[in-house]
């Protein structure tokens, strides 16, 4: 299988504006709805999108502008109107700013629902419009256990306004929809976004648990290595010390040599300990790859069955495999511009000799390959993976979009070729 060039990226931040700095720029702007802005200029984003919505409020403008009231009852629909509006706009920004209390914002829902209440029998039903916002609006601000019932209020309402204006049948059916189910979208979009959040902090509270985990097993581990050891090291020394105290320094010169034979000891199987410490593992490197990822905007797409134990796939492969995440969730932070996902997967693959591989392929959906040479980071991790007997290919992901990575490790048990 022939390979690809390796990381045919740009390294220079500059080149094509694909660097580091243009990502970054990219995702400012990056909106995720339901979730709060990171920066002014998501907030303006979000903000241009609500704006489309308004839109629709075109049927109280034709209505205010037909001619149909008074130049006071015109006024007074137009105040309302702005008001309305405004209310509606700052209550979404004070939804989507980070830390901002549901409850600051009731006040704004009881204007909104006053004015909606109040549009409709004043000035006729080309107002009922204005009860979709609100169910959105309750909706979004409301509990999640009282989000349902404050919609479903919110279509009753509109139903016993448009009867009692004496709304057409088609015009009351023509909104009642629409006004209960975008206030359930936005209810349940509400409870989505709340679950992913539950589902992120449960990820940071699993990290913390491992590396405590970790921690106490290190500590164990040293105190087992150790604790021995420099017992015996202090008996030994007593012993030398009453030695050389009684003359025998033949004695006390042997007791010294066996403390340095144990010191050595002990220093060997602390550094021994301390580098298998040290190796990588799959369920280390991903969790540090999905946080990676997380800070940049880039979410981490990965089956739970790579954190399983794979058959076939020795210490020295797996570690391999493991450098081999790092290195490519790295270039992808570093290279990816544009990209907003990141897929990682653990497959298995046959060469025509029979030889069985393990395959990690780590793929973005950026702007794809550049022009430049090889990166050193995938050429050392192709080195690393030449040690294994394995071997690493990458380029353009599927349809020439994006980027790919696949590291190769063999796996130890041989499928026979028939001939």
């Amino acid at each position: 299988m022939p390979q690809q060039p390796l990381d045919p990226r740009p390294a220079e931040p500059e080149r094509a504006g694909r660097g580091p700095a243009a990502s970054t720029a990219g995702r400012d702007f990056r909106v995720v709805p339901g979730v709060p802005a990171d920066n002014r200029r998501q907030l303006v984003v979000k903000l241009c999108w609500m704006m489309l919505w308004a839109l629709y409020l075109a049927y109280p403008v034709q209505d205010l502008t037909s001619g149909r009231h008074s130049a006071s009852a015109v006024v007074l629909g137009w105040v309302a109107l702005a008001v309305f509006l405004g209310c509606y706009l700052w209550l979404m920004v004070t939804r989507s700013m980070k830390g901002a209390d549901p409850r600051g914002t009731y006040p704004l829902i009881a204007v909104l629902a006053v004015l909606t209440v109040a549009a409709p029998l004043c000035l006729g039903d080309a107002w009922l419009g204005l009860f979709t916002y609100l169910s959105v609006a309750l909706g979004a601000v409301l509990p999640l256990r009282f989000g349902l019932w404050g919609v479903t209020a919110c279509t009753a309402v509109y139903a016993l306004v448009g009867l009692g204006i004496g709304a057409s049948a088609s015009v009351l059916l023509s909104l009642a929809l629409p006004t209960f189910l975008a206030g359930l979208a936005m209810t349940g979009l509400q409870r989505l976004v709340s679950t992913m959040r539950e589902l992120r902090e449960a990820r940071l509270v699993a990290a913390h648990l491992a590396a405590s985990e970790e921690r106490l097993r290190l500590a164990r581990d040293m105190h087992d290595l150790l604790g021995h050891s420099l017992s015996l090291i202090t008996l030994k020394s007593e012993l030398a010390r009453r030695f050389m105290d009684a003359g025998r320094e033949e004695q006390a010169r042997g007791q010294v040599t066996e403390i340095e034979q144990v010191a050595r000891q002990s220093l060997a199987d602390v550094r021994a300990a301390i580098s298998g410490y040290r190796k990588p593992t799959l369920s280390v490197e991903l969790a540090a790859a999905r946080t990676a990822l997380g800070t940049t905007g880039i979410t981490l797409e990965a089956p739970s069955t790579l954190l399983e134990e794979q058959p076939g796939l020795g210490g020295p492969e797996s570690e391999a495999l493991a450098w081999a995440l790092r290195e490519a969730v790295t270039n992808v932070v570093r290279h990816a511009a544009g990209a907003t996902q990141c897929t990682v997967s653990l497959d298995e693959t046959w060469d025509p000799d029979g030889a069985r591989y393990a395959v990690l392929a780590v793929a973005d959906d950026g702007r794809g390959p550049g022009k430049s040479g090889p990166g050193n980071g995938l050429t050392g991790l192709d080195e690393r993976l030449a040690l294994v007997g394995g071997r690493l290919e990458s380029g353009p992901g599927p349809h020439g979009k994006g980027f790919t990575v696949r590291a190769l490790v063999p796996l130890g048990v041989r499928v026979p070729t028939h001939h």
